[in-house]
């Protein structure tokens, strides 16, 4: 449950780490870690100056489906063809599975090394 505080006279309700949980979509943690995924393929993609029809050819991917994933929308992108653009890009992805540290259902994310 987000916290509420006031400043200024402001109510302010401080979200969470998950801003699509926030949100109220169903699918947040899978959003989430689309998000940072697509974001690591933007800062590759700037880094090394491509152009979007250079980059979508590397990558395997229409020039389109390439833009609409770099400005947030991702969700007809699987995590797995995303995890194939980042080889594509030059860089390992390892995945690790570990008891979850809360009773809870685990949970995915990325980390960025």
């Amino acid at each position: 449950m987000n916290q509420k505080v006031t400043i200024n006279g402001i109510d302010i309700e401080i979200g969470s780490d998950n801003p699509y949980a926030d949100l109220g979509f169903p699918d947040a943690d899978e959003m989430l870690v689309k998000a940072k995924l697509a974001h690591e393929i933007s800062q590759i993609i700037r880094s090394r100056h491509l152009t979007q029809q250079v980059a979508a050819d590397l990558l395997g991917m229409p020039q389109p489906k390439l833009s609409e994933m770099l400005r947030g929308k991702f969700r007809g992108i699987s995590q797995a063809k995303m995890i194939e653009c980042l080889n594509r890009l030059g860089r390992d992805v390892d995945i690790v599975v570990k008891k979850a540290s809360r009773s809870a259902p685990g949970h995915t994310q990325v980390v960025v090394a």
